[in-house]
């Protein structure tokens, strides 16, 4: 077996290291073309471009975007120096005056895209003014290794196949003038530039990762959000990553891949899965995901570290760790997985981190992130919509603020941790939000009903917050806590008055 697969365990596991891994295989949103490589064609011969999207997001789309369009047609490769590089993608070269060849290109400009992909033999860079920041449509191809390039020039590319070589010796070896233009233009103009899927070129040359810089590269911090209403989701992926929605060409393939800066082996990636509920408990799902883990196990190509059901923000889940080596592309590579199940009733969320074993726990903390951050925005605008929770809306911007603020924390952390917790919490949920609405909505418009309703939970948070200097470890323990809370509050609430009644009635 050879592809590693990302979305749930075996079907998670097994989206190629090829497509996602190197980050080739994503839907560029200009062409429709699934892994797209482009093809320029000359007199001499036709040059297969591959590309680098994950290292030059914007360049890519940008080139892609141009070809497409039809913009090289016609124009020449008009700055050429043996042993060093071929350039091209000028407009002014289709008709315009040799003396403005090299200074044409569209208004837009893009911003510089620096990466550690070493200028070697077959590159693609993007050529560029004294001004980082200058990049347009004019690019270079490298005749021979030009390493004094390297991380001055954008990298987004390399040519792909035998003839492509044969075809930037052959433009190199042209006649050229004091200015390093062709005497002979008609040699070396592009008549065709073509996007096509990888998969219609029949003569790719195996291709190992391309040579990089070895530095400590400082990964971008921070995160950029992802929302989508067709999915009613939305989550946090790190910041700088390529963020795509892949076409969806079978159930098991991701919703949504984010793909990141490679530092080692291989791209780390974060992919979502989504897939109908259909009626299935979270302990249906462990049970279906325990038997396609079987036999993949079993073979010895997987190994799991970890298994462990979680609540993540008052919804149940499950995590799984694992490890194994697979092989792509005549390349070994050690994979290690961290793999989260969120359950809802109506779908079940996956998301799957990947990473090369050494460089796993480098990304490990903004995967953390990325869960956290996951919510359902049906979720939030139902609760918006019905007018919130009493508790939060008498206690808001009150002494009792920061004390509600730890109890949802002790919810989340401790009581939802434990199997009585969760069953009790969605009971009380239920009841709670039976009313809550309507009189948190009464408290907004009545600062009076507010304090009284404020004054009449302040015991109750008081008897909770005794759960935040308890250690709860076990079932029974929190079945102990939980039921002389409640007696106390019952005491509190309904013995007491009830006494203080009876009492008062008796005097009369």
């Amino acid at each position: 077996m050879n592809k590693i697969f990302l979305g749930i365990t075996i079907s998670i596991f097994f989206v190629s290291v090829t497509n996602y891994a190197t980050a080739q295989e994503i839907e560029f949103t200009t062409t429709d073309i699934t892994d797209p490589v482009v093809i320029i064609e000359t007199e001499l011969g036709q040059i297969v471009i591959g590309f680098f999207p994950a290292d030059a997001t914007n360049h890519v789309q940008n080139f892609i975007k141009l070809a497409y369009s039809g913009y090289y047609d016609g124009t020449l490769f008009h700055r050429i120096i043996p042993g060093f590089m071929i350039q091209g993608g000028d407009p002014n070269t289709i008709d315009g005056d040799p003396s403005t060849w090299g200074t044409g290109g569209p208004d837009e400009r893009l911003d510089a895209e620096f990466n550690n992909i070493k200028h070697n033999r077959g590159i693609v860079s993007m050529a560029r003014s004294a001004d980082p920041n200058s990049g347009g449509s004019q690019f270079f191809i490298v005749h021979q290794d030009s390493n004094f390039l390297d991380e001055q020039y954008t990298v987004f590319g390399r040519i792909v196949t035998e003839e492509s070589f044969e075809t930037l010796d052959k433009i190199a070896s042209v006649s050229t003038g004091s200015r390093d233009e062709p005497l002979n233009p008609e040699q070396v103009r592009i008549t065709k530039v073509t996007v096509v899927p990888r998969t219609e070129i029949p003569d790719l040359i195996e291709l190992t990762e391309p040579e990089r810089i070895q530095t400590n590269v400082e990964q971008p911090t921070g995160n950029q959000l992802f929302e989508s209403e067709e999915h009613d989701i939305a989550f946090s992926a790190p910041a700088g990553w390529l963020l795509q929605q892949p076409e969806k060409t079978q159930e098991n393939s991701p919703d949504v891949v984010a793909v990141g800066p490679k530092a080692g082996a291989m791209n780390p990636v974060i992919s979502l899965t989504i897939y109908p509920t259909n009626g299935k408990t979270i302990d249906d799902i462990i049970s279906d995901k325990t038997e396609e883990l079987r036999q993949v196990v079993e073979s010895g190509q997987l190994t799991i570290s970890s298994q462990e059901q979680i609540t993540i923000n008052g919804k149940d889940a499950y995590v799984t760790n694992a490890q194994g080596i697979f092989s792509a592309n005549g390349q070994n590579f050690n994979v290690k997985f961290k793999e989260v199940v969120i359950h809802s009733l109506d779908n079940y969320y996956t998301f799957s981190y990947s990473n090369g074993v050494d460089d796993f726990d480098s990304q490990l903390e903004r995967f953390d992130e990325t869960i956290d951050s996951f919510k359902k925005l049906s979720e939030d605008s139902a609760v918006e919509e019905t007018g919130g929770c009493l508790i939060a809306t008498a206690t808001f911007g009150s002494e009792l603020a920061p004390q509600v603020q730890q109890l949802r924390e002790l919810r989340d952390n401790t009581i939802l941790t434990t199997e009585s917790g969760t069953a009790f919490m969605s009971g009380f949920n239920q009841l709670y939000y039976s009313f809550s609405p309507t009189i948190a909505d009464l408290e907004r418009e009545s600062p009076l009903f507010k304090e009284i309703v404020k004054l009449t939970i302040t015991p109750m948070l008081s008897t909770l917050s005794i759960l935040n200097y308890a250690e709860i470890n076990s079932e029974q323990e929190m079945i102990s806590y939980g039921v002389g809370i409640i007696i106390m509050n019952v005491g509190m609430y309904f013995a007491a008055p009830a006494v203080i009644i009876y009492k008062i009635r008796k005097l009369n």
